[in-house]
């Protein structure tokens, strides 16, 4: 029988399991974020020892991984000057006639829905290092963003 009608097996056509991936860059987080982190670890700890299901143990390990890796690898960010915007800072803009209010965070903290966005974000990055009163060019505009108020979190 020719090799192009053997089947070796149903593993061959699974698709690989790869890690979670990591963030590029230092793993820069808040007070906050340390904490969730670590709660992270505990959680998944937990939701292992629990587990039965052999899927669901493979997967949790591989998210162990991830967080324990994030644990060992996390470093507080520097507090921003005095009324400059950093890292764990509270910031209210305009942008396109919108107030909004963002706070700046770490990359496992990020929640967009809530308004914290990782500083590596595209609107993060405009606002780094601004100050209140100043416009910030974004999205390829000069003076898009206008910072109303800046506060530490």
């Amino acid at each position: 029988m020719s090799v192009a009608f053997r089947r070796e097996s149903d593993e061959e056509h699974l698709e690989p399991k790869f890690e979670l991936p990591i963030p590029p860059g230092p793993n820069l987080v808040t007070p906050r974020g340390a904490e969730l982190t670590r709660a992270k670890v505990t959680e998944v700890e937990a939701a292992l020892a629990a587990a039965s299901d052999e899927d669901e143990r493979t997967r949790l390990q591989r998210e162990l991984r991830y967080w324990n890796t994030r644990a060992a690898t996390l470093e507080l960010a520097p507090a921003p000057a005095e009324d400059e915007i950093g890292i764990d800072s509270v910031v209210t803009i305009r942008l396109n006639g919108q107030k909004k209010t963002l706070t700046i965070v770490g990359h496992d903290e990020a929640d967009p829905a809530h308004d914290r966005i990782a500083y590596a974000a595209p609107l993060a990055r405009a606002l780094m290092g601004a100050m209140e009163g100043e416009t910030v060019a974004f999205g390829g505009k000069a003076d898009a963003v206008e910072i109303l108020n800046v506060a530490s979190a």
